[in-house]
Formats: C-alpha cells, sequence, structure tokens
C-alpha cells in the first residue's frame, strides 16, 4: 500500500503543476486576445500584422469556453461574439 500512496502523491502533485502551468496558459491567451481585440491592424507595420494574425488565429481555435476562461483570468471584458467568433474582426 505504501507504494500506492506514493504513486497517488506524485500524480497529485503533477496534477496541481499541470493546473498550474493551464493557469498560466490562460492567463497569456486572455491577454493576448484582449490586446489583438483592442489592435488597429491599419495602423500596424505588415510584420506587426502578420504577428497578430497567427496570434488571433491561434485564439479562434480555442474553443468558446477556453476563451471565456482566459479572458476571465485577466478580468477582461472584451465581448465575445457568437458564431463566428472573431477577433480583431478576422473571422
Amino acid at each position: 500500500m505504501p507504494q500506492r500512496d506514493h504513486e497517488i502523491t506524485l500524480l497529485r502533485k503533477e496534477l496541481e503543476l499541470l493546473m498550474g502551468e493551464r493557469q498560466l496558459l490562460l492567463q497569456v491567451a486572455g491577454a493576448s486576445a484582449a490586446l489583438i481585440a483592442g489592435l488597429d491592424s491599419q495602423r500596424l507595420p505588415v510584420g506587426a500584422v502578420e504577428a497578430a494574425d497567427v496570434v488571433a488565429t491561434s485564439i479562434n481555435l480555442l474553443p468558446e469556453e477556453t476563451l471565456r476562461d482566459a479572458l476571465n483570468s485577466i478580468h477582461a471584458h472584451v465581448e465575445i461574439e457568437e458564431k463566428p467568433r472573431a477577433v480583431n474582426g478576422r473571422a
């Protein structure tokens, strides 16, 4: 039984680590979504527009619930459009 307890403890620690990493990733995704949503692509250099497009495309691939969690993690008040969902005017 001590081996099983040890395995449970290791799994619990790993799960706690993963949950901590998830929270940080949600904050990065939320901050990125808020930043992209506030950008005026007409005023950005071409390289920045391309990078913003990559970020926006990735954000748009997130399930809506995950995006809501991400925005909530940074206490953002960004309106999330219902289908199709877009960031920075892109679908």
